[in-house]
């Protein structure tokens, strides 16, 4: 039996990729194209930028430089958060030829949050609930064009959910 490099069945990880492409088709999701997914499904997991402590250690492992500040970037982040267990963020842009956005949370244990690959022809729009340690920088970083563009914003995490 052929076995893939993660030990599971050759068969099996075909049946799986090929019901996915007809999930999504299903749903009505033409704008991705069956090697877009598999594409995605198959991208190199950024480990060692997972593993960083600090957040300009994760963005030059995952990119390899920094980010410059953009206004074309908007980060929607609460200014108080009562529950930094579930700090609700989101992100938008109007740059062009978006590959990618990350979430950053400069004084977690681990900065790097969340990685998102995006597909050609996919709306740049992205919302995620973070887990806070506590008050800190949150940073979004779009990769649009070859270029890295940040945007910035300070969430304040209260102790206990008592907004003080």
């Amino acid at each position: 039996m052929t076995t893939t490099d993660n030990g599971f069945p050759a068969t099996r990880r075909l049946i799986l990729q090929g019901a996915g492409v007809v999930l999504l088709t299903g749903l009505g999701i033409h704008s991705f194209s069956p090697a877009a997914v598999l594409a995605a499904a198959n991208d190199k997991y950024p480990e060692d930028a997972f593993k960083q402590k600090g957040a300009a250690d994760a963005i030059k492992s995952l990119y390899g430089r920094a980010a410059e500040p953009s206004d074309k970037v908007k980060l929607d982040a609460p200014e108080i958060a009562e529950n930094g267990a579930v700090v609700p963020i989101s992100v938008s842009t109007t740059l062009t030829e978006v590959t990618s956005i990350s979430f950053l949370a400069s004084e977690n244990p681990n900065a790097l949050a969340a990685v998102y690959r995006i597909p050609p022809g996919t709306l740049p729009n992205v919302a995620n609930r973070l887990k806070m340690a506590k008050t800190c920088n949150v940073i979004v970083i779009v990769e649009a064009g070859g270029k890295l563009y940040s945007a910035t914003k300070e969430v304040k995490v209260t102790v206990g959910g008592c907004g003080g």
